[in-house]
This record gives C-alpha cells, sequence and structure tokens, in this order.
C-alpha cells in the first residue's frame, strides 16, 4: 500500500468492480469498460471483479466481456473464479472461494489490491454499503465515502441537506412503496396538493433515470408511482419543471473543482433511461450555452452540495434551469457518475484540459490520498 502514481518502478494493482445488484448493471458494465480501456498498462496491473444480478463476486480474465454476455452464461463459464473481499484489514486483499464438496467452503488469499475503482451505480454500490466494506477492509477507493454515498443516493435526504445549505431544489414530497400499495388515494390527494401536473416520480435511491415516470393525468401518476415502487421502499413525487438539463463535473477531495457546465438536449421527452443509454440521439452541448453568471453559480453550488455531503474523488452535479423564469434549482449529486467515453463527467474535463486517462490517474491518486488521511485517524482511546 501506499506507492505513488509516477515514483515507484512496480506498478499499482487495482481492483475494478462493475455489474452488481442493482437496476443499473448494465450501465455499470459500460462504464467498466471505457475505464478499463484507459487504465495505462504501464502504470496499473487490473484485477476485474465482477458482480452478478445475484450478488455473485467473480474476477477472471475476461470478467467484464462474460457479465456483458448475460447472466445465463456464468454458472458455467470456467474462466471465472468465485471471490470475496474480506471486512477485516488483516486479512486484506482478495479471497478465492473454493468448493469443498461434503467439506463446505474454504477460502484462499488470491492478491492485494492497491487501490479499488468501484464502477457501480445505484443500489449495493453507489449508495455508501460498498463503501462500508471498503472501509472495514481498510482498503483504498476512488470515490466519496460512507456519508457522501448514502446521503447522494437517497433523493430525500439528499434535498433536506440542501435546502439546510440554502441550495435551491424543487418542491418535494416523499411516500413509503406501503402507503402507495395500502392507501393509494391518500398519496394521490397528496400529491395533488404539491403542485399541478406535471409530476415527476422517482425511487428515493436509484439514478441513471430508472423507475423516473412524467405523469400528467392522475392515471399517469398511478402508474409511476406503481412502477416506482417497484424499485425502491420510497419513493419521491416532484414538482414538474420545464426546463434545461444543465451538468457540471466535480473533481477533488478536501479542495474540489468544478468543470464547466454542459447542457444535455434529450431526445425523449426528459433525459429518461432510454434517452440516456439506448437511443444514442440525446446531444451534449460542451459548453453548456448558457449566462455567464448561471454557469458560474452553478459551479459555486456544485461544489458548495458537494463539501455538503462529504464527497470525495469525484461527483456529477446535476441542475435543472427553468425556462420561464431563469432560476436554477440543484436536482442531485451522482457520486458515481456514468463513466463511458461519451458520458458527461468524462467529456466537460476532456473539455477543460484533462483527458479520459489523466482523469483515471488523478482518481486514483485522490484515493490513495483520501487513504493516507483516513490512516491518520486514531480509532482507540489513548
Amino acid at each position: 500500500m501506499g506507492k505513488n502514481i509516477g515514483n515507484s518502478p512496480e506498478k499499482l494493482h487495482v481492483g475494478l468492480i462493475f455489474g452488481g445488484r442493482s437496476g443499473e448493471h448494465e450501465v455499470s458494465l459500460a462504464s467498466a469498460r471505457s475505464v478499463l480501456a484507459n487504465l495505462d498498462p504501464e502504470k496499473y496491473e487490473v484485477t476485474q471483479i465482477g458482480i452478478t444480478h445475484e450478488g455473485i463476486w467473480l474476477v477472471g480474465d475476461d470478467a467484464l466481456g462474460v457479465l456483458s454476455e448475460g447472466s445465463s452464461l456464468i454458472p458455467q463459464n470456467n474462466s471465472l473464479t468465485p471471490v470475496t473481499l474480506l471486512p477485516e484489514p488483516t486479512r486484506h486483499g482478495i479471497y478465492i472461494i473454493h468448493t469443498q464438496g461434503k467439506k463446505g467452503e474454504i477460502i484462499e488469499h488470491l492478491t492485494n489490491l492497491d487501490v479499488v475503482f468501484p464502477v457501480l451505480h445505484g443500489t449495493f454500490g453507489e449508495d455508501g454499503t460498498l463503501q462500508g466494506l471498503f472501509e472495514l477492509s481498510d482498503i483504498a477507493y476512488v470515490g466519496a465515502g460512507v456519508l457522501g454515498s448514502a446521503v447522494g443516493m437517497d433523493k430525500d435526504v439528499f434535498k433536506k441537506v440542501m435546502l439546510a445549505q440554502q441550495i435551491p431544489t424543487v418542491e418535494w414530497m416523499v411516500f413509503e412503496r406501503k402507503q402507495i400499495e395500502n392507501d393509494m388515494d391518500s398519496v394521490l390527494e397528496q400529491a395533488a396538493n404539491l403542485a399541478p401536473f406535471p409530476l415527476f416520480v422517482k425511487p428515493c435511491n436509484l439514478g441513471s433515470s430508472v423507475g423516473i415516470t412524467k405523469c400528467r393525468s392522475r392515471a399517469d401518476l398511478i402508474e409511476g408511482l406503481l412502477k416506482a415502487a417497484s424499485y425502491g421502499r420510497r419513493i419521491l413525487v416532484e414538482r414538474g419543471l420545464e426546463a434545461r438539463d444543465i451538468e457540471v463535473s466535480v473533481l477533488g477531495n478536501d479542495q474540489p473543482e468544478a468543470s464547466i457546465p454542459g447542457e444535455i438536449i434529450p431526445d425523449h421527452e426528459f433525459y429518461s433511461y432510454e434517452a440516456k443509454y439506448i437511443s444514442g440521439g440525446s446531444q451534449l452541448l460542451i459548453p453548456a450555452p448558457i449566462p455567464a453568471e448561471k454557469a458560474q453559480l452553478a459551479r459555486k453550488l456544485a461544489v458548495k452540495a458537494y463539501k455538503a455531503i462529504d464527497c470525495a474523488g469525484m461527483a456529477r452535479a446535476d441542475f435543472l434551469l427553468e425556462r420561464d423564469s431563469g432560476e436554477i434549482y440543484l436536482s442531485e449529486v451522482n457520486t458515481i457518475p456514468g463513466f463511458t467515453q461519451i458520458s458527461m463527467y468524462p467529456k466537460l474535463w476532456e473539455a477543460c484540459g484533462l483527458p479520459y486517462p489523466e482523469l483515471i490517474d488523478r482518481l486514483i491518486a485522490l484515493a490513495l490520498e483520501r487513504k493516507a488521511e483516513r490512516d491518520r485517524t486514531v480509532y482507540r482511546y489513548r
């Protein structure tokens, strides 16, 4: 541990983790494909760690390729080995899981890792759960810690923190799945009092626009609530805006920097999952064609929000710029943003003069820096 990029003849050993138990599993694979292609083999030794939809951890030289082919092929693929990461620092690294017939399973140390690069979007990857495992394992990892990940992932808690920080966010309310299932009429009545249609309905703990519905009528709202409830226990209903989608990339630990803003022009009515990843017709405008004072405000608010929830490494701040009023609202902060070659996060830094491979280097260096800072903390009363 603790080797510095460029200062050692040895390569850093990076564990690239992708897939996961989330509705964003396929998005994760696309992001990981781009990260893997840009990890300099002269600097890094990479172990591919794929997590299936069922939550099984697997390593292999082409784990990414196998997971991309679909879960049905995984049990029969002999090139993949089941592994685990143990939640204790004395057993550091990745362990192979061996099946020993009637004796059950045993584990065997496979390799140590200098740093983990999680490219897992959504539940069980971006929400603080995986970060907690990394903390227990005492391993360096790219991105926000437990707190920043959890708050950034939960749209309701995030909005409450933003209000406390006087950062404008769109009006909302939250319902639990059981409320929707047991008393839909009451939920509809409360939602109707929030704002007139259109309303947006979203799962509280998913990204990549999974489970989001724009509702123009009571029937739409019922459908949207049921759809969102299938993806999570808590569902957010938000006032609908006629707005432009503005995004800002943030990079750093204690002194984060904000990129120039970019704008998304979706080829659907809003920036849905299909518009992001399937249709291929959405446009990225970099820099965003907005007034200089709005661009500066977005950058300022992005950094303020990033620090408010204790982010680290990276995040993408998503804003709504209301067309009629010109008001800007912070929608959310994504602590593991999309990382494909055409994703807004790396494209914005590229426009700022930081190419994708150098961005990867910076993120790994920031992970090691944050780990060194954690190591200064005393955990035992003296």
